[in-house]
């Protein structure tokens, strides 16, 4: 006979969900405020706290301390809490110039790592074999069991399926092959998916303080592609898993744009570390660009990103006009995107500038779309040599939030 509805299990599971995602929100929180924002009885959430406690999902972490001089009356709120070193996961970061793999706890905070400097010529079994060396040796390294691992989470750029073996079925990324070979070394659960949306959700998710305006951001990774993705606290939205690179085609530049040449006036063309390289390098001469010319020293092989910027803050009058005109139409493309997703947020990675940069940056920016804009700019909390806590981010959701705490191998009744 078919059944339909939810099992006990189902209102289980997803009850321990909620009690974790308020948790991971919130912070510390009694069981009588967990009992209020879910709408269960107080003895309902005791049960299932008692016995996600046992279990070391959760643990208590002291009293309710009143901001108030007068203590409250009644019995004293218990706070609770999840714990973050309940269980350990890898992460796995394939991105097109890097492999990162590393290890963190449950609130990211990073125990051990191996990064992997790469280009597009790398292929699958150099991939597989660096993943493979780098987690037995951090598992070693930190006297770690796989028991004691909840997972493996990898975040795989979109420009490196080809050299993952990553095949395209209706759309949708088949992580088949590389998800065999990892698992015939390791049996246990692993998560694969789009690095761009695991980097978004590790910019909420491993956030230092509980920031309210930051539980829905924009999240934008400059490169020499350019991708987009959107995240909130406790899911990503669906429709930019597969397709995140899309804002590359996207029109900035109306003017330039034509039929003949449908990308001119892309966000590829005009914006991307592709599109400005190429536009420096069309220009490059002793006359045209005379500061970037000396620094080369009239090589134009020597061409670099670094280079750029010198010859930019050096007043190369060619060199600061590309890079100024690239500003602009990247505070537009910001501008749209913001309104268009209504984030908290915007989330700008791999720009790779200092602080006191960014802050010109944010001023320029404001000049051109406005303070509101500007003022919900931030930098990614993830570096290079951390890119692993994408895939901690995807797998962490995935098998632990998503699954109520519960062990993938656990039988519950």
């Amino acid at each position: 006979m078919q059944q339909y509805g939810l099992s006990k299990l189902d209102i289980k599971r997803q009850n321990r969900t909620q009690i974790l995602k308020i948790l991971k929100q919130q912070g510390p929180t009694s069981r009588i405020d967990i009992a209020n924002m879910l709408e269960l009885t107080r003895a309902a959430v005791t049960i299932i706290t008692n016995e996600m406690i046992a279990q070391g999902i959760i643990h208590e972490v002291g009293e309710y301390q009143s901001i108030n001089k007068k203590a409250p009356r009644g019995r004293k709120k218990i706070l609770i809490d999840i714990n973050q070193n309940y269980k350990f996961v890898l992460g796995v970061l394939i991105d097109n110039d890097t492999i990162s793999v590393g290890i963190s706890t449950l609130s990211g905070a990073v125990l051990d790592k191996r990064n992997l400097d790469i280009n597009k010529d790398i292929v699958y079994q150099e991939i597989v074999d660096f993943i493979i060396e780098s987690i037995n040796s951090i598992l070693l390294d930190n006297c770690l069991q796989l028991d004691e691992i909840l997972g493996i989470g990898f975040g795989i750029c979109p420009e490196m399926y080809k050299n993952t073996a990553v095949q395209i079925t209706d759309g949708e990324p088949d992580y088949t092959m590389l998800a065999a070979d990892i698992y015939e070394r390791f049996k246990t659960p692993m998560i694969f998916d789009n690095s761009i949306k695991g980097m978004a959700m590790a910019n909420i998710d491993f956030y230092p303080d509980k920031d309210q305006n930051r539980n829905y951001i924009s999240f934008l990774r400059y490169g020499e592609s350019i991708h987009f993705a959107v995240s909130d606290l406790n899911c990503s939205v669906d429709p930019y898993d597969s397709r995140t690179d899309f804002v590359d085609n996207i029109i900035i530049d109306p003017a330039v744009a034509n039929n003949d040449r449908p990308l001119k006036g892309s966000v590829k063309a005009e914006l991307s570390r592709t599109g400005i390289m190429k536009k420096i390098v069309e220009a490059y001469s002793e006359e045209n660009t005379p500061v970037l010319f000396e620094i080369t020293d009239g090589n134009i092989d020597k061409v670099t990103y670094e280079t750029i910027k010198s010859a930019a803050l050096d007043k190369d009058e060619t060199v600061r006009g590309i890079i100024d005109k690239a500003i602009k139409l990247g505070a537009v493309l910001i501008n749209n995107l913001y309104y268009l997703t209504a984030s908290q947020r915007i989330v700008l990675h791999n720009l790779r500038i200092t602080d006191e940069e960014f802050e010109q940056l944010r001023k320029k920016i404001a000049n051109i779309v406005g303070k509101e804009v500007a003022s919900k700019l931030d930098l990614s909390i993830i570096d290079k040599k951390h890119g692993f806590l994408s895939g901690c981010a995807i797998a962490i959701r995935e098998l632990f939030f998503v699954r109520g705490g519960y062990d993938t191998s656990e039988n519950i009744e």
